[in-house]
């Protein structure tokens, strides 16, 4: 069976993503920028000139954007399924979060606003314990301090 459309597209979005990620790409591009403005005196830095990389530019770019595109949804769907996997496995996980990226916009801020409800109290929690280690550190100079000063007092045997 020949493979889809979509899977030869998926594939050739993931290849050429992976390349594009490469130093040799970079370099390439670079040194095509570096040869087209070397090229600036020779053309009397005309308006075709400037248009050759404007033009290449853009229909690289445009293209780019379809092929980011595919790897970023395909990318997104893989780290979905990974997390959904993590939470269905985990003892006393809530699995209706499996489904959140289903969610409307409201519904998803109203999760996320309950969620930031239940972090407060631990956020209260948290400065209270630094609260006391401050309070024990000043505690424990205090007291050493008394310790020094009597053992200073005391007299020799």
């Amino acid at each position: 069976m020949a493979p889809s459309m979509s899977d030869t597209f998926s594939r050739i979005a993931h290849w050429t993503a992976h390349q594009c990620g490469r130093a040799y790409v970079f370099i390439t591009a670079l040194a095509t920028i570096i040869a087209w403005a070397a090229t600036g005196p020779l053309f009397g830095y005309s308006d075709t000139w400037q248009l050759v990389i404007n033009t290449g530019t853009t229909i690289i770019t445009f293209l780019m954007v379809f092929l980011i595109q595919n790897t970023q949804n395909r990318d997104t769907a893989a780290i979905q399924l990974k997390l959904d996997e993590l939470i269905r496995v985990t003892r006393n996980a809530r699995n209706k979060m499996l489904l959140l990226e289903d969610l409307t916009e409201d519904e998803l801020k109203q999760v996320k606003a309950t969620f930031a409800r239940l972090a407060t109290p631990a956020e209260a929690a948290i400065e209270s314990v630094h609260d006391a280690q401050q309070d024990l550190a000043v505690t424990e100079d205090a007291l050493q301090q008394v310790t020094s000063t009597l053992s200073d007092a005391e007299p020799r045997r």
